[in-house]
């Protein structure tokens, strides 16, 4: 029984092929890090994936358990660090209850809300920009990644391959 357990959430680990080996699209490399992040659980980033290392499972164990002579730091790490502020910092995305809000082939926006506070997770892994119409219950929020002010007037617009935590203004 896991109800109410804070459980480990990653995209890859030692045992199977890495995430960036995966994902077809690089672009979308940053938006399985934005559901890892913004779903309920413990995110849990493997070794060398923060900078987009690759190998496939059937390279065998040491292909998988690497050893690098040194870290390396590109925008996935940078957008994986942003992400990890946002976590750490905000109760929502660590203890909120979960709502989907918009689910579609390429887009989706969910919401994470506790007592004192609201984050929705907008994610858009087209190529192309979305416009998402829906009820936020406010007018504006903060990108806990970007630190930009959202208006949520007109709708929504996802940039293409983007994801977004926004937190409501109270």
């Amino acid at each position: 029984m896991a109800r109410g357990a804070h459980l480990l959430s990653f995209c890859d680990n030692h045992d199977v092929s890495r995430i960036a080996s995966i994902i077809q699209d690089p672009n979308c490399l940053p938006l399985v890090y934005g559901m890892v992040f913004g779903m309920p659980g413990i995110p849990c980033v493997y070794y060398g994936s923060e900078w987009g290392a690759k190998a496939d499972k059937s390279e065998g164990d040491p292909a998988l358990r690497a050893c690098f002579d040194a870290p390396q730091w590109t925008e996935l790490t940078d957008i994986i660090a942003k992400m990890t502020e946002a976590k750490k910092n905000s109760k929502a995305l660590n203890y909120g209850t979960f709502r989907s809000v918009v689910l579609q082939n390429k887009q989706c926006i969910f919401e994470r809300k506790c007592d004192d506070e609201r984050v929705l997770v907008a994610i858009n892994m087209d190529s192309n920009p979305f416009t998402a119409h829906f009820d936020a219950g406010c007018g504006q929020a903060v990108d806990l990644i970007s630190g930009n002010v959202h208006d949520f007037g007109g709708g929504s617009e996802l940039p293409p391959y983007s994801v977004q935590f926004w937190k409501m203004e109270r």
